[in-house]
């Protein structure tokens, strides 16, 4: 019976090792790496992705490379949705929301879109829909195109040139060049924007929220009609942005 308890902790501890080695990858890993890693025996690590595949904690990409499934990113939403987190975050966006005099917000990456997740809508009778849940283009948003930046510049190349890059506004960026030399610029000075290039007569700018390890984890935005504010003017409030991104960044690391 003992034997029987250790070997059920072992293998707890092992899958909860797995899901978090996944999700803190950079770059989506093989099996075997996965093994190496961990030190896990390879016809061990073959069956518990196996099981966590078919629950759909894990899922194999098309080129065999393991990446969170549907329910490890639910199990990130839900961390971050619990009330103490809530009521601190809410506290900051609402804070902000009031400096700046229009809608702020929360946004996550998943796969080739964005999650409005969190947001504090602005008081003014004309403001942009979007509600929490929203899934936005990576391609056009300030926080989808701050996203991308991020990555490694061979894996956001190949994700860019598999977009389907919509014209869904004016001035939506097409072609994959343009788009690559727009995401260098907010790479080097970490400021997404978005110039009425998702919405005709929206503009928007964003900043990342980080984790532990300096990483985008998430990003902070903040939009406006044009009629009320100009992207310039919107981003003479990147310092107030930052400062909000770092306080949500710490209150990751409380959790």
């Amino acid at each position: 019976m003992a034997a029987q308890r250790r070997e059920k902790g072992s293998s707890i501890t092992r899958v909860l090792e797995i899901i978090e080695a996944i999700s803190r990858a950079e770059r989506p890993m093989s099996p075997a790496e996965l093994a190496f890693l961990l030190d896990i025996p390879k016809p061990s690590i073959h069956r518990l992705l196996q099981q966590l595949e078919a629950d759909d904690y894990v899922q194999i990409n098309m080129r065999g490379l393991l990446v969170p499934g549907d329910r490890m990113h639910n199990i990130a939403l839900g961390v971050l949705h619990s009330s103490r987190f809530k009521a601190l975050r809410q506290a900051i966006l609402k804070n902000l929301a009031e400096t700046i005099g229009e809608t702020c917000g929360i946004a996550i990456p998943d796969c080739t879109e964005m999650i409005y997740y969190d947001r504090v809508e602005t008081n003014w009778p004309l403001r942009i829909h979007l509600p929490v849940g929203s899934h936005t283009p990576i391609w056009c948003t300030s926080s989808g195109k701050l996203y991308l930046s991020s990555l490694p510049k061979e894996r956001r190349q190949r994700i860019v040139g598999k977009l389907p890059l919509d014209k869904l506004a004016r001035n939506t960026l097409t072609e994959p060049e343009l788009l690559e030399s727009e995401l260098l610029k907010i790479q080097a000075n970490e400021l997404g924007t978005d110039n009425e290039e998702f919405v005709d007569g929206m503009v928007a700018c964003s900043v990342p929220i980080k984790d532990q390890d300096g990483r985008l984890f998430a990003c902070l935005f903040t939009h406006a009609p044009v009629i009320r504010k100009s992207l310039d003017e919107l981003l003479d409030f990147e310092p107030v942005l930052r400062q909000a991104a770092i306080e949500l960044g710490e209150l990751l690391k409380e959790q």
